[in-house]
This record gives C-alpha cells, sequence and structure tokens, in this order.
C-alpha cells in the first residue's frame, strides 16, 4: 500500500505537494492509472487514482473515502527535553507516533545539552512515521518553550513530572490517571531536572512520577511514558 500525506485535502481532484510528487515519481516510480491511499492526519483515510503527473505535480482523482476514525477518547502530551543526539529525539518521535501520541513539546531545562532543535526536520519524521504506521492523526509538534513557557500555555486533567531524585515519593501513571482523560508528562534531559524545576512543578500542580526502578535514557522515558498511557487505554 503507498500512503501520501494530504493534510490539506478538501475535493476529490487533488494534487501532492512538490515533495510527495517527487517521491511518488522518482522513489516509488508509481504510474498513472495506479492506485494509492491518502491520509489526512485530521481521520481520514482516502484511495485515489494517479490521473496525471509532471516533473513537480501529481495530480489524484479521489475514488472513496475508506475510512474516518473517530478521535481518541484521551490525550497524550508529552514535553520532552531534546537530547544532545537528535537522532535520539527522532527515534522517540518515530516510536511515540506508532504508538499514539497528540503533542510533543521540546522543553528547554537548566541541564539541556540541546537548546535547539529544527522543528521542520522533526516533523518530516513525524509525518513519516504518521504514514508508515496508518495512524489516522497526525500528533502536534509544538515549539520549543521552556518550562516556566510550558507550565503557563498548557494544561491537562493530570500534569505529571518524571525525575531520578532518590528519596522522593512518586507515583507510577496507572496510580494517578484513568482511561479517557487528558495527561502532560514532563521527560528532563540527560542530567534530569535540577532540584529547582522539580520544586517549580509541583507548585505547577504537577504529581511527581515514576517509570520503574532502573534509570531510563531521555528518549526511553519518554516511550515508557507512552507506552503505559496507551496501554491503560487500550
Amino acid at each position: 500500500m503507498h500512503v501520501f500525506y494530504t493534510p490539506d485535502i478538501s475535493s476529490s481532484d487533488y494534487s501532492l505537494n512538490e515533495e510527495e510528487s517527487r517521491h511518488c515519481m522518482k522513489v516509488l516510480r508509481l504510474a498513472i492509472g495506479e492506485i494509492v491511499h491518502l491520509i489526512d492526519g485530521h481521520g481520514g483515510l482516502y484511495e485515489a487514482e494517479i490521473v496525471a503527473e509532471s516533473k513537480r505535480n501529481v495530480s489524484l482523482q479521489v475514488l472513496k473515502a475508506t475510512k474516518e476514525y473517530q478521535k481518541r477518547n484521551h490525550n497524550l502530551h508529552i514535553a520532552v527535553a531534546p537530547t544532545k543526539n537528535i537522532d535520539r529525539l527522532e527515534w522517540f518521535l518515530e516510536k511515540a507516533t506508532e504508538i499514539g501520541i497528540d503533542q510533543i513539546t521540546p522543553v528547554i531545562c537548566e541541564r539541556s545539552e540541546r537548546k535547539i532543535v529544527k522543528e521542520d526536520r522533526l516533523n518530516k519524521v513525524i509525518t513519516s512515521a504518521v504514514k508508515q504506521s496508518l495512524q489516522a492523526y497526525h500528533p502536534v509538534l509544538n515549539e520549543a518553550l521552556t518550562l516556566k513557557e510550558l507550565f503557563s500555555s498548557h494544561t491537562a486533567d493530570h500534569k505529571m513530572i518524571a525525575h531520578c531524585i532518590d528519596g522522593e515519593p512518586r507515583r507510577f501513571i496507572s496510580e494517578i490517571i484513568s482511561p479517557g482523560q487528558s495527561c502532560l508528562i514532563l521527560i528532563g534531559p540527560e542530567g534530569d531536572f535540577s532540584p529547582n524545576e522539580i520544586q517549580i512543578a509541583l507548585q505547577n500542580d504537577f504529581k511527581p512520577l515514576t517509570l520503574g526502578n532502573t534509570r531510563l535514557r531521555t528518549e526511553t522515558a519518554a516511550l515508557a511514558a507512552c507506552f503505559e498511557v496507551n496501554y491503560l487505554n487500550r
């Protein structure tokens, strides 16, 4: 099944953008008359026929909407510190998209070794995972924020911060949330959140969270949280 991401589809006549057209013609070598599938990222999956092609444009005729997906009854937002090795963050984005996630926010912390992320590149990783896994909804990648900016701009039914400070009381996700609720989970950088950041998060109604007895890498912790929330809402 050849799948293309078409977020702006609104009628039965549609043209792939330049990047998707190039992939269609140069990589997949598809020809006029062949059938492809389209995902709009808003819950729709479509079947279409290639009716014309040029150097930078592939024109499609939408034949039918094969599925219309209902939005999930829960909402998962993970705010994660960008890793020094950007490949690790990209790995998390790919796997979290396949499992199921609604929002991702890169969050810049006191101990962050990476302060800047290229959102265009990260969105391409997410889009590729959406197509590969046939996800009906495209996760939202928010712009990078400081913790203070995140606290003032995002909320949820449950807000949690995962940290590794020994001796502090922490609870598992399953002890905090119930199916069908929204949650915002903070995952810190390689050096963990600072004690000051943890205190500020607790003052902003974030609950202290544990992901188990082992010390996880940033991207592994974020994916473990993603899996657990989806498992609880299965």
